[in-house]
C-alpha cells in the first residue's frame, strides 16, 4: 500500500527505483505489473536526452517482447537488416541481422511510461543522495533531493539504476571503480539526401580511432546517428583511474575525415544539437552487484559489452533480472523466511544471474582485440567474403549464439585460412 508525506510525495513504497533508463523502467514496468508498489525516480524529467549509439540488436528485441513494448518501439524506431563492418583498408562486409535505430530520449520515455502505465508513480527531477540504513546496515530506502529540499522514501528494496557516472554508487557505497571502461561521442545529423543510401547500421574501424570504432546509424525522420566510442580510455589505479590521453573531439573529426561517407554526412547534413559525450561501464565489473537491501542494475553494474559498445538490451535484462529476484523472495512467497533469508535469497538470485552472464562478457572483451588491432577486422572481413560460414558466425555475434572471442583467437584465425 502506497504512502505519501504531507506534501503528496511518496514517503514509502515495496521498491524503490533509483534511474529510469533502460534498466531502472524495465524493473519497475515488471515488478508494477505484479502489483507491487513501485517508486521510479530520476533526476531528469520526462523526455531527458542520453547520449547513445541508440542501436537496438537482438538482445534488446528479445528484452522489449519480454516486457511487452516492442511493438511500440519498432512503430517509431529506424528498422535495418544489417551491421555494415567496414575495415581499416575500407573492404566491407554486411552482417545480417534484426536491428533497429531509436534514439534514447524516445526509447527511455516509451520504456518509463510502460512502468507508469503498469502502475509504477515515476518521481522527478529527484536526486539520488544516500541511502537510508537500519542499525544492522542494510537499506532500508533513500534521501533524495526535491526542488531543493531533501525527502526520505522508506522501501523494502532499493534498485540503483543510476548509470556509468559513479557519483550515486559512490554514495551508495557500491562503487569499486570510479573511472569509466570507455567514452563514446555522438551526434545527430539531418541529411534527407542521405536516406536510402545508408541503410545499415555502419561500423568503422580505422586507425584514428584505434582502440576503438566509428559508426553511422540512420535513424528515424531522415537523421543519422553519427559517433566515435575509444576503449579503454582509463587506467584503473586502485579503484581511482587515471585518464589517457584521449581527445574524443579530435578523434571524432579524424573519423569524420578518414570514412567518406561521414565526410559526407556532416558536409551534406545539419547537426542537430550539439556532439555529445558520455562514459561506458563494460563487462559486468567497476561495481558491487548487491548489499542487503540493495542491487545495483544497468549499466551502473557495467552492463555494456566492452567489444560492440552495446548496452539497452544488457541494461533492460539485469533490470529484469533483479526484478524476478524480488518478486521471488518477497515476504509471503513459497519458502520465504526473515528478513535477513529473504536478503540472502534475493541477492543469490540476482548475482546468479549476472554470473551467468558473465563468461559473455568475458568473450566480448576478448572480441575487443578488434578494436586495439584494427587490421583483425580487415582479416574478417576479407575471408567472411569467401565464406558464408564464417559470416554466419559473424551474425550470431549480434544474435548471442557465436562467440566473438573465438573469432579472433589464435585457433580461431587458424581456422580462417582452413575454412
Amino acid at each position: 500500500m502506497s504512502v505519501e508525506s504531507p506534501a503528496g510525495l511518496p514517503a514509502a513504497c515495496q521498491v524503490l527505483i533509483i534511474g529510469a533508463g533502460p534498466a531502472g523502467s524495465a524493473a519497475a514496468r515488471w515488478l508494477a505489473k505484479a502489483g507491487l508498489d513501485v517508486v521510479l525516480a530520476d533526476q531528469h524529467p520526462l523526455g531527458r536526452d542520453k547520449v547513445c549509439g541508440d542501436g537496438l540488436i537482438p538482445d534488446a528485441h528479445k528484452a522489449l517482447e519480454r516486457l511487452g513494448l516492442l511493438e511500440r518501439v519498432m512503430a517509431k524506431a529506424e528498422r535495418s537488416a544489417h551491421v555494415g563492418c567496414v575495415g581499416p583498408r575500407g573492404g566491407r562486409i554486411d552482417v545480417p541481422g534484426h536491428l533497429a535505430v531509436l534514439p534514447r530520449k524516445q526509447l527511455d520515455e516509451i520504456l518509463n511510461l510502460g512502468a507508469q502505465e503498469a502502475g509504477a508513480r515515476f518521481l522527478a527531477p529527484a536526486r539520488f543522495e544516500a541511502a537510508l540504513e537500519d542499525e544492522r546496515g542494510r537499506v532500508r530506502g533513500a534521501r533524495l533531493t526535491i526542488d531543493g529540499q531533501a525527502h526520505e522514501i522508506s522501501a523494502d528494496w532499493v534498485v540503483l539504476a543510476t548509470g556509468a557516472v559513479p557519483k550515486a554508487l559512490t554514495a551508495a557505497g557500491m562503487c569499486e571503480r570510479h573511472t569509466p571502461s570507455g567514452v563514446a561521442l555522438r551526434g545527430y545529423v539531418r541529411a534527407p539526401s542521405l536516406v536510402g543510401e545508408i541503410k545499415a547500421l555502419e561500423v568503422v574501424w580505422c586507425k584514428p580511432v584505434r582502440p576503438g570504432y566509428g559508426w553511422i546509424f540512420p535513424a528515424p525522420d531522415g537523421t543519422f546517428n553519427i559517433g566515435v566510442g575509444v576503449t579503454d580510455s582509463h587506467q584503473d589505479l586502485a579503484g581511482k583511474g587515471q585518464k589517457k590521453d584521449v581527445n574524443l573531439r579530435a578523434i571524432f573529426d579524424a573519423f569524420v575525415e578518414h570514412y567518406p561517407p561521414a565526410k559526407r554526412l556532416m558536409a551534406e547534413g545539419q547537426l542537430v544539437g550539439e556532439l555529445k559525450g558520455a562514459p561506458l561501464r563494460c563487462t559486468l565489473k567497476g561495481a558491487r552487484w548487491s548489499r542487503p537491501g540493495l542491487i545495483v542494475a544497468g549499466e551502473a553494474a557495467g552492463s555494456t559489452y566492452s567489444f560492440t559498445g552495446e548496452g539497452i538490451g544488457k541494461a533492460m535484462e539485469t533490470g529484469i533480472l533483479a526484478a524476478e529476484a524480488i518478486l521471488a523472495h518477497r515476504p509471503g512467497a513459497p519458502g520465504a523466511e526473515g528478513l535477513a533469508a529473504i536478503d540472502a535469497q534475493v541477492r543469490e538470485r540476482y548475482e546468479a544471474g549476472l554470473r551467468a552472464l558473465q563468461p559473455k562478457y568475458d568473450l566480448y572483451e576478448r572480441g575487443n582485440r578488434v578494436n586495439r588491432f584494427p587490421w583483425l577486422a580487415d582479416l574478417l572481413i576479407w575471408r567472411a567474403k569467401k565464406s558464408p560460414r564464417l559470416l554466419r558466425r559473424m551474425s550470431g555475434v549480434l544474435n548471442e549464439t557465436s562467440n566473438p572471442g573465438n573469432l579472433v583467437s589464435l585457433k580461431g584465425i587458424t581456422r580462417l585460412f582452413l575454412e
